[in-house]
């Protein structure tokens, strides 16, 4: 980071930091300057140990307190598409990254260079590439070649969730189930096997599949099943002798990756399945004393995670987590991307109050 990098404006609120953060393109892989940003802005805070590894910037506090609290957040957006430059109206502000999910991370900010005294130790990551595949992921790099910075008691992902506690999340899996045949020419169409044709058996059963909702820890987990992609065919006058449909399993945190295949397996049966990407979930995290309190602040019932967050990267260093911040997660990476102003400042305002209030 060169040293003419200037700070972020911490001091001008969460709405307007929001609005600068989304003017600031990030689409994933390209951070490097708002890490650079983030990281002058980090290292004017005199209460903080301040540690970069790539495009991920962190910091805590080294204060003893009771108990450690971990807050990450993802800095890159999916591509612009044309959602910029950010807007702000008198209920919402619009624009790419204002639900997911720089609405989070500036509000993280603000808390992070506040110099009061907090209930608990903290420590701060703001990582890159969360919207792109898993081996490019800040959180998961940073996590491999810092471990002694992932320790905490507690964890909480700015993920969008409505200013609501949404606990773990689902784990995710996909899978390409193939059937095979014998090539002939489409005019003679007897004398060959039609691959194509035979995925009909497997995608009956993924139609007429009935997804199971599993309790785990006093939350409910809706599962999905579903055929997301089918491929065969080399010409359009062959009969296809391969054939192959993808499916995606979003599984209840209590089953493992292994049980998933498994139960991926036994509905494909009768095929060849390849196991292209799987992920954990993340059980809810809420029954420590330190969740139980955040818990009671946000005065709301927490709710289960649907979709796979890093949530599971915190849960498989050890840290229990949920997720907590301002935006609709059904309006990320959409054309109408925007947080509702009165939410935003919730979030932000509720996570203060539990970070900075006395006990």
């Amino acid at each position: 980071m060169s040293s003419s990098v200037s700070p972020l404006p911490t001091d001008v609120g969460v709405v307007e930091l929001t609005r600068v953060l989304c003017d600031m393109e990030s689409v994933s892989g390209d951070e490097e300057h708002l890490a650079d940003r983030i990281e002058a802005t980090l290292r004017r805070a005199s209460h903080l140990e301040v540690l970069r590894h790539g495009n991920t910037v962190a910091a805590r506090t080294t204060t003893p307190a009771s108990g450690r609290v971990l807050i990450a957040g993802h800095i890159d957006t999916v591509p612009v598409s044309g959602c910029l430059p950010a807007r702000v109206d008198r209920e919402a502000l619009w624009g790419r990254g204002s639900v997911d999910m720089k609405g989070g991370v500036a509000s993280h900010l603000i808390h992070a260079v506040n110099q009061a005294p907090a209930r608990h130790s903290l420590t701060w990551v703001f990582y890159d590439q969360e919207e792109v595949e898993a081996p490019r992921n800040g959180l998961g790099r940073f996590a491999a070649a810092h471990p002694d910075w992932m320790v905490a008691d507690f964890g909480i992902l700015g993920e969008p969730s409505n200013a609501l506690i949404e606990g773990g999340c689902n784990g995710t899996l996909r899978a390409v189930a193939t059937s095979t045949g014998r090539q002939a020419h489409s005019a003679r169409p007897w004398m060959g096997v039609n691959a194509i044709h035979a995925l009909s058996p497997l995608l009956n059963r993924l139609a007429s599949h009935t997804p199971e909702t599993r309790s785990v820890d006093g939350l409910e987990y809706r599962e999905s099943l579903q055929a997301v992609g089918v491929s065969g065919g080399i010409a359009g006058n062959v009969v296809p002798d391969s054939a192959s449909v993808t499916i995606n399993f979003r599984f209840a945190p209590d089953r493992s990756v292994e049980e998933a295949i498994a139960y991926v397996s036994q509905v494909c049966e009768g095929f060849s399945v390849e196991v292209v990407d799987a992920a954990a979930g993340a059980r809810p995290g809420l029954d420590s004393a330190i969740a139980k309190d955040f818990v009671a602040l946000v005065g709301q019932p927490p709710a289960p995670k649907y979709g796979w967050t890093d949530v599971s990267r915190l849960s498989e260093a050890g840290i229990p987590a949920v997720n907590f911040g301002p935006g609709d997660p059904s309006l990320a990476h959409s054309p109408d991307e925007n947080v509702p102003i009165s939410q935003l400042q919730l979030a932000h305002d509720t996570l203060g109050r539990w970070l900075f209030s006395p006990q």
